[in-house]
């Protein structure tokens, strides 16, 4: 049995949307959203929450668990990223969790401008 060293991958963000927790909800359980989200992986979704998100288990470039926790906060939703997995011994844990830390606040970034979209800043949300 090989004995590898094994690359620790462990990722915790946050961000602010402001708009109603069942459209973040809605975008997070879109499949269609989670290839360009998380290239690389194979998805299984663990834990359906609702409006409170998803727990997936991950395979392929990195393996181990992820989740979105959506919190109701205010006029919004603070969406809570989580990733807790392991990568090959060949990649360097600071540039694989840095890399994959950038490309989530890239996409996370635009599900909040494409949720926020028309709202003035320091605007809440219409319809709350």
């Amino acid at each position: 049995m090989p004995t590898g060293i094994v690359t620790v991958v462990e990722i915790a963000d946050d961000t602010f949307i402001v708009a109603a927790p069942d459209v973040v909800a809605a975008a997070v359980a879109d499949v269609r959203r989670w290839d360009g989200w998380w290239p690389g992986l194979e998805l299984v979704v663990t834990g359906d929450r609702g409006l409170q998100g998803l727990v997936w288990s991950v395979d392929g470039a990195l393996s181990g668990t992820m989740e979105i926790w959506l919190e109701a906060v205010a006029d919004g939703v603070v969406l809570h990223y989580l990733v807790r997995a392991e990568a090959a011994a060949d990649r360097r844990p600071d540039r694989l969790r840095e890399r994959r830390t950038r490309d989530w606040k890239r996409h996370v970034h635009r599900l909040k401008d494409e949720l926020e979209a028309g709202r003035e800043p320091g605007q809440g949300r219409p319809q709350w």
